[in-house]
């Protein structure tokens, strides 16, 4: 005879108030988690893209084309990460508004999948971001609350928090939102990508630092599967991060304002983890500006500012292993769609109105192609 629990008279007193909200609310974050899932099962990995420059003979370049994510960046894959940390947890309930701090791509991202899930979102962005990503928030149906003052954003962002809308948080939870230990992040993508190339594991893999999640994955991962490669991080003249990881001082400030978006932090964030980063390259913003029209070129395709500081990086390092005589490869990100920079990086009167001169960099940069010497610290 098969056992069953003796039946307890029924008491509606002792019936929790709120129980059938309660299950109301988890069967709408079980609808939510299956559209993110699916999702991400339409969603084809990025292209790794080979590019061969003359005076680097014996190392190959690689190029994680991050731009051709649905939303046209990078930040596609923390923007679903973010959302399925914050309805894993609790953070995010049904009807919900959603709000962040994103001076632009993350913002498009995260826009996309509210409009994915049904829900509002807002945008905390600093007043100068590029106008091309502000109007992809509004288009997507977010809402973009513009701060004068870009070391407001975080002080704003905790503002609509606190009048209910779940804060995702990308500079506070980046670096546990991701699995670093799989789970087709971004690091476990390159690696098996680059399984049967010649130099299968890289000398070198460079990115920048936004919120410091994708350095704090790929680092992790990095050691996690005992790999020699070594992490660079690529980073505008006077950031935060390249104050901070000169003495490991998570409260180093930047020095100087840059005009490459979603890098150069005037603060050291929260998921920035020194000890998983090998290097540290600083790169004037003029030679990242002027790299971008040179990846133009190279791949007939235009990307934003940060992946011209990511080129100009893995050319410095390429010249090192050259004069080392060292063969291997080094892999870099493209990080977003140069289009979102038609008004600012691309535009010959924008560029004259903050007095960046690309031409001498234009010329080093091709020269350091050709020849295979460092480009920095640049063009007398």
């Amino acid at each position: 005879m098969r056992w069953a629990a003796p039946r307890l008279p029924y008491d509606s007193r002792f019936r929790p108030a709120n129980v059938t909200a309660m299950n109301d609310d988890r069967a709408w974050v079980h609808t939510a988690i299956d559209a993110l899932a699916r999702e991400a099962a339409r969603s084809a990995d990025t292209h790794l893209l080979k590019i061969n420059l003359p005076g680097f003979a014996g190392i190959d370049f690689y190029f994680k084309d991050e731009a051709s994510h649905p939303t046209g960046s990078l930040k596609h894959r923390l923007a679903r990460s973010l959302y399925l940390y914050a309805l894993c947890n609790g953070r995010l309930r049904k009807g919900q508004p959603t709000v962040d701090a994103s001076s632009g791509s993350t913002a498009i991202a995260e826009a996309w999948f509210a409009r994915l899930l049904g829900l509002r979102f807002t945008a905390v962005m600093p007043a100068a971001t590029a106008p091309a990503k502000i109007r992809a928030v509004e288009a997507l149906g977010g809402a973009c609350d513009l701060v004068e003052d870009p070391s407001q954003v975080h002080a704003r962002a905790a503002w609509h928090a606190a009048n209910g809308a779940c804060h995702l948080d990308q500079f506070g939870l980046a670096e546990r939102a991701t699995d670093w230990r799989g789970n087709n992040n971004i690091a476990e993508s390159i690696l098996g990508q680059l399984e049967h190339e010649p130099h299968a594991q890289p000398a070198w893999i460079v990115c920048g630092a936004g919120t410091g999640g994708t350095s704090a994955t790929i680092g992790r991962y990095l050691r996690y599967r005992r790999l020699p490669t070594q992490l660079c991080v690529a980073e505008p003249s006077g950031s935060a991060y390249v104050h901070g990881f000169r003495n490991r001082d998570a409260r180093a400030c930047a020095s100087q304002p840059t005009l490459i978006e979603g890098i150069g932090r005037p603060r050291v964030e929260p998921c920035f983890l020194f000890d998983v980063v090998d290097a540290v390259i600083e790169v004037p913003d003029a030679a990242s500006i002027a790299a971008t029209w040179s990846l133009d070129e190279l791949l007939a395709r235009r990307y934003g500012g940060s992946s011209g500081t990511n080129f100009v990086a893995c050319l410095e390092l390429a010249a090192q292993m050259r004069a080392r005589g060292e063969r291997g490869s080094i892999v870099s990100l493209l990080c977003d769609r140069g289009e979102r920079y038609a008004e600012t990086l691309f535009d010959p009167d924008w560029l004259t109105a903050h007095r960046i001169d690309c031409k001498p960099w234009r010329a080093h940069l091709d020269d350091c192609v050709r020849s295979g010497t460092a480009p920095l610290p640049g063009p007398a």
